[in-house]
């Protein structure tokens, strides 16, 4: 029995989300009475910090470019090598493409977007948020093996050991199917599922000139930003930064919304946010509703003036 957690690294290196991964298996482990042990794939940058994080090893096996199903059978053949019990993943694009052909491959049982950590007394059971947010449902995984994968900002890292030496893991990786071409990312920013503040803007803004005031914000508070569908799709910003059901969905620890209506599709990407501040003239927009502060009021005097507040107090915290 034991806590296997794969660790993403796009790049050769971690992000906010591997060391929430590896703090989530670790206290896994504590629940069980087992170890937690980690494994990266392909070739990473100081795989040994994972360490720090709980994992009492880290593993490393050889992978080339992301491809969902050869990367499933090695994080498999991993877990049945190391007898891990329980696989821990990270519920982004990557997690979400591997979470069910893992559980196939392993006969485990499923859970995936969990938001808390299980309980383990009278079975392991694990929640999750489910109907957009409004709820949240208790599983109970009867099966030996258990795979969960992880919802963003759901635990926050937490430093517990040092740096370990890493253990190369011998597993013949399966001919992938898929061939990579190009790879396009976002460069500069903290992603949008990893953001812990984050400011969006909608069609309140009326052009996209207007966008200024919504970036000179965000970089005050050292945040990402983001939009509304109606805005991506008038190619005001670019879709990766469209929030919503069908776009990106979110957990923030603060969640500003501008000049967005709050139509049900966009709250469902964003309604699992900490705080929800929403800024419209409209005092019967439906995001008040979700909101756990508003502020009524036409957004191009609002929002300079909210930025300026800002700046003089975090002037005032030097």
């Amino acid at each position: 029995m034991g806590v296997l957690v794969y660790v993403e690294s796009p790049k050769g290196n971690f992000k906010k989300a591997a060391f929430e991964a590896v703090t989530y298996g670790k206290k896994v482990a504590d629940l069980l009475g087992t170890t937690c042990a980690a494994l990266t794939i392909g070739d990473v940058n100081n795989a040994g910090q994972l360490g720090q994080y709980g994992a009492t090893t880290v593993y490393n096996a050889v992978g080339g470019d992301f491809d969902s199903q050869a990367y499933a059978a090695i994080i498999a053949d991993a877990a049945k090598q190391t007898g891990a019990t329980v696989v821990i993943l990270s519920n982004s694009s990557t997690g979400k493409s591997l979470a069910g052909r893992l559980a196939v491959r392993l006969n485990a049982g499923l859970v995936s977007g969990a938001n808390a950590l299980p309980t383990v007394d009278g079975g392991f059971k694990v929640k999750k948020g489910v109907y957009s947010g409004k709820a949240i449902a208790e599983y109970t995984i009867s099966a030996d093996v258990k795979v969960i994968s992880v919802m963003g900002n759901a635990i926050a890292p937490e430093k517990s050991g040092s740096d370990v030496a890493v253990t190369p893991l011998s597993i013949a990786a399966p001919a992938s199917r898929v061939r990579v071409k190009s790879v396009k990312t976002a460069e500069g920013i903290v992603p949008l599922p990893e953001a812990e503040l984050v400011v969006s803007a909608g069609r309140g803004m009326k052009d996209p000139s207007n966008w200024g005031i919504v970036e000179d914000l965000a970089t005050t508070l050292g945040a990402t930003t983001a939009c509304s569908r109606p805005v991506a799709d008038s190619h005001w910003r670019p879709h990766h930064e469209h929030v919503g059901q069908t776009g990106v969905a979110i957990r923030p620890n603060l969640y500003i919304a501008i000049g967005i209506s709050g139509a049900i599709q966009h709250l469902a990407g964003v309604n699992n946010s900490r705080v929800i501040v929403v800024i419209n003239k409209d005092p019967e927009a439906p995001f008040f509703k979700a909101a756990d502060y508003g502020v009524v009021g036409d957004l191009f005097e609002v929002v300079p003036k909210l930025t300026e507040a800002v700046k003089k107090y975090k002037a005032s915290q030097h």
